[in-house]
């Protein structure tokens, strides 16, 4: 069961150090704190969350360096959709990162953190599902 939910949600175990290439230390297109509900025991743990190039790394520190491991990490290609969660958590800033198989849920800091996490996962999920052209993306900051 371990490694089935491990493979939904891309996640490295302690002989994997592949990520797909991506140097996550750097430039990342998001990075910050979100509270995160634990895979097998179901506490909540606040993590330092990475995304770059269609994957979404988490680590117990914030200070992130090449020679930093992952606790986990999500290729958000797998990902189906990112949402508010607030009222299944019944928690405030609240959301949810949904895969064919799983769910897992998260908790910002502020409105703001939590839709601005919610939008870079999903221009990432839509960059990164199909192959599309930049005239396809669609930026979720923009204001009308």
């Amino acid at each position: 069961m371990a490694n089935l939910l491990r493979a939904a949600f891309g996640q490295a175990d302690d002989k994997t150090t592949d990520y797909g290439g991506v140097e996550y230390w750097s430039n990342p297109e998001r990075a910050g704190w979100l509270t995160k509900q634990g895979e097998y025991i179901k506490t909540w743990r606040r993590r330092w969350f990475v995304l770059k190039q269609g994957k979404l790394f988490w680590f117990k520190e914030s200070t992130v360096t090449r020679a930093s491991r992952p606790r986990g990490v999500i290729p958000v290609a797998t990902c189906l959709t990112v949402k508010g969660a607030e009222d299944v958590l019944n928690r405030q800033y609240a959301f949810e990162l949904s895969t064919r198989t799983d769910t897992m849920y998260f908790i910002a800091d502020s409105e703001k953190d939590k839709e601005d996490w919610i939008n870079s996962i999903g221009r990432s999920i839509v960059q990164h599902s199909r192959s599309v052209t930049d005239n396809e993306i669609v930026d979720y900051d923009s204001k009308k």
